[in-house]
Formats: C-alpha cells, sequence, structure tokens
C-alpha cells in the first residue's frame, strides 16, 4: 500500500484508509464484532494504517470494536477520533465546552485502549464556543502527551483560518468525492495554502458510486440514507447518468465503479487521504485495489467534463443535519 502525507504535519498514513463507523451505526444494525475485528485485522494485513472512528458512533460502540481490534498495533498505525456532540434524549447536541473536551478525551482514550489519540477532530463546530477556546484546549492535551495532531470535520474555511493560528491543524475531514464536489470551490485551495491534508469521507457517494443501489433499493429505518433527501427513489433514479458514466470509464480501465470513484479522489491531491468504509472483505480488497489504479491526465480531463454537465438530484443531507455543516 502507498503512503501519503496529510499536509505539512509530517503524518504519514496509507494512502487510503478505513472508515469504521458504519461497522456499528448509520448503515443499519451493528454488525458482528468479531467479524468486524477480522475485517479491521485484514485492512493492517493488506497495508492499511489509517483507521477512523468517533464518539457518537453507537454511540461508543464502535470506538470501543476499533479500541479492542487495535490493541494489538498500537504504534504501529495512525488511530483518528472525535469529540465535539453527544446525545441528549435520544438527539446529537453539539457541545465543546472545554470541560467536556476533556472529558471526551479521557473516555475515547479508555475505549481505544492508548495513553495518547494520533488524531482528534472536533466532530461538528459548536457555535456557542470560539474556535480558538476550543484550539486552545486541544494544544494543552497536546502538550500533556493525550493528543498527537487535531482537525476539524465539516468546518467552514474562516473557522479553519482562525484555529489553525492558534494550534496547526493537520487534517480536515469532510464529504467528498465525484458525487459531492463542493469542496472544490474554497475548501481544497485553502488547505493547500495552509498546508493542512484533506480526508474525505463518503467518497463513494455513501455507496451510491459502486452501482450497487438503484430506484428499487430500499434502507431501514437504522440506516441513514433513509432520511437522505439524495436517496429518494426519485434522486437515485435521476442521479443514475452518473454511475453510468463511471462504468464506462471502469470498463475502459478494467477496473471496477468504486475503483474509478476512488482513484479519481486519490488523484485530485497527493494529500488527500479518502476513508471509504465498509463490512466485508471483498469490498475493502476492491477499495484498496484504487491505489493502484492511474488515471492520466487526459482521462481526468475527459471525466472532468462529463462531470461538470451532470446535474446531480437531492441533498446530501436533511435540513437539520445540514445546518452543523461548514460553520
Amino acid at each position: 500500500m502507498k503512503k501519503r502525507q496529510l499536509g505539512k504535519s509530517g503524518l504519514e498514513v496509507s494512502a487510503i484508509g478505513l472508515g469504521c463507523m458504519g461497522m456499528s451505526y448509520g448503515y443499519g444494525p451493528a454488525a458482528d464484532e468479531k467479524e468486524m475485528i477480522a475485517l479491521i485485522h485484514s485492512a493492517i494485513d493488506r497495508g492499511v494504517t489509517f483507521f477512523d472512528t468517533a464518539q457518537i458512533y453507537g454511540p461508543f460502540l464502535n470506538e470501543e470494536l476499533v479500541g479492542k481490534a487495535l490493541e494489538p498495533y498500537k504504534g504501529k498505525v495512525v488511530l483518528a477520533t472525535k469529540f465535539g456532540i453527544k446525545m441528549v434524549d435520544g438527539r446529537q447536541v453539539l457541545d465543546s465546552q472545554p470541560e467536556q473536551i476533556r472529558k471526551s478525551v479521557e473516555e475515547s482514550l479508555k475505549r481505544l485502549k492508548v495513553e495518547t489519540i494520533d488524531l482528534l477532530y472536533q466532530h461538528r463546530v459548536d457555535p456557542n464556543v470560539p474556535i480558538e477556546e476550543v484550539a486552545g484546549v486541544v494544544q494543552d492535551l497536546i502538550r500533556e502527551g493525550k493528543v498527537k495532531y487535531w482537525g476539524l470535520s465539516e468546518a467552514g474555511v474562516q473557522t479553519i483560518r482562525r484555529a489553525h493560528e492558534v494550534q496547526p491543524i493537520t487534517a480536515v475531514q469532510s464529504e467528498y468525492s465525484m458525487m459531492w464536489r463542493q469542496p472544490e470551490n474554497e475548501l481544497l485551495p485553502a488547505l493547500e495554502k495552509l498546508g493542512i491534508g484533506f480526508v474525505p469521507f463518503s467518497p463513494l457517494g455513501k455507496g451510491f458510486l459502486t452501482g450497487s443501489i438503484n430506484k428499487h433499493s430500499t434502507f431501514g429505518s437504522s440506516d441513514f440514507r433513509s432520511i437522505v433527501p439524495r436517496f429518494t427513489s426519485e434522486n437515485i433514479e435521476a442521479n443514475q447518468v452518473l454511475v453510468n458514466l463511471i462504468q464506462e470509464v471502469a470498463s475502459a480501465k478494467n477496473a471496477t465503479p468504486a475503483q474509478i470513484a476512488l482513484a479519481w479522489v486519490l488523484a485530485q491531491k497527493s494529500w488527500i487521504v479518502p476513508i471509504p468504509g465498509t463490512r466485508k472483505l471483498a469490498r475493502l480488497e476492491e477499495n484498496l485495489g484504487a491505489a493502484d489504479i492511474e488515471l492520466t491526465n487526459e482521462e481526468l480531463r475527459s471525466l472532468n467534463d462529463a462531470l461538470s454537465k451532470i446535474e446531480l438530484s437531492g441533498a446530501r443531507y436533511p435540513a437539520e443535519f445540514a445546518k452543523r455543516a461548514g460553520n
């Protein structure tokens, strides 16, 4: 597996990481713990060194799973988790008060079975706490040896700049794929200028870009896609044109649609590290194969030209979640 550096921080990770959320949360009931631990170990055997989790995934189930799976590999892998969202009366609530950050970190250290969190993200920007104050708390945690690097998730460019001035940011995490290219407008140029790495989640469009979803697909109540406008039957059908394009390219390159979708993300910048998630070994192997697919400049130009002519239907978040992104 090829390696990449997240910006100018010096943090080196596998070119493709593993998003672990879906193993416990977001895409139906939690999967079998032993099977998921075996899957994480299979990822390590194939060169993956970058694993992503968060407190709210479960909540807590995913951190516990990842902590168990990675305990034998301490110091050999990079583990990322997040603070800033908690459950109150069954609802997600933003809370990045200093005392809550410290409490969250202490709890994460125990669940993850580590003395130091490699990469700690603020999961979503808390409008009630100045980002400079958040950065200051994380700076203290870094000095105390409880955190090595830090980052922001779904944050706006101005917030990133302000936070970076207090404590240099290693990585920003946001959604990015052929299906959601908004980061190209402001975010990617800003990160390049600041020397910050980019970690796209949902680089396969929450499964859509694999070609395995069609207008007849249904999603259970514990599957996040059941409330996402993008995944209504009408929007799935309208957006099939994008999948058709990817399938054409995949056929020409003797690859799968998922591999082309990931190769496209990897080709954008050398400091981008996508973190596709899966529960299946075959999908894991397929995804990791994308690191060996080279899209030529001409292929990228042709693909981007075709993408620019496609107008996609459906929002990526329901309104309640959309309000928390890009602040």
